[in-house]
């Protein structure tokens, strides 16, 4: 994204006090414990296996490992897993 158009968004989410994840096309991540998973504004699933999943961000990928893991809901942007999610690490 060039720089003037994310200054822009930055100026229009702080003036309108809108959320920066929405005008900004950020991940958005909710856990619950360490058994559900919802990563919102992914870009598509790069490997999925019962111990890893690896989704595209806009800048870099977001791994999420764990053990028994499931694909409960998967859209356009956003992704639902469940099981024992041990770990989530953001690669720029």
């Amino acid at each position: 994204m060039p720089r003037v158009v994310r200054k822009l968004r930055n100026w229009t989410a702080r003036i309108l006090d809108l959320p920066r994840d929405v005008v900004l096309d950020l991940p958005r991540v909710t856990m619950i414990g360490g058994l559900q998973l919802t990563v919102e504004n992914h870009r598509g699933v790069l490997h999925f296996s019962p111990e890893s999943l690896r989704l595209a961000m806009d800048k870099g990928e977001m791994e999420v490992t764990g053990h028994e893991l499931v694909i409960r809901n998967i859209g356009a942007e956003e992704v639902l897993v469940e099981g024992r999610i041990t770990g989530v690490q953001l690669k720029a």
